[in-house]
C-alpha cells in the first residue's frame, strides 16, 4: 500500500486512481500523518427478482392477431 503526500497525490492523481482501480489502496498523508485512503469501489451485483410484475401485466388475447388493414397501411405505407 503506497503512502504519498498530498502534493504528490495532486500532481499524479490519475496514476493513483489507476492503482486504486487495479485494487491497490493508496494512503494519502499530510505532514507524515495518514489522513485519507484512495480505494476502488466494488459495484454490488443487483439480484434478479423474478415475479415482480406477476398479476400486474396483462397481455391481450389477440396480441399477435393481424392488424386491421387501415392500421397496417399506416405502418407500411401505401
Amino acid at each position: 500500500m503506497p503512502h504519498v503526500n498530498i502534493y504528490e497525490a495532486k500532481t499524479h492523481f490519475s496514476k493513483y486512481v489507476d492503482q486504486a482501480e487495479a485494487g491497490t489502496d493508496v494512503i494519502i498523508a499530510r505532514g507524515g500523518k495518514q489522513v485519507a485512503r484512495l480505494t476502488s469501489i466494488v459495484q454490488a451485483k443487483r439480484q434478479i427478482r423474478f415475479g415482480v410484475l406477476k398479476n400486474k401485466v396483462r397481455v391481450a388475447d389477440d396480441f399477435d392477431a393481424p392488424l386491421p388493414d387501415d392500421v397496417q397501411v399506416g405502418f407500411e405505407g401505401a
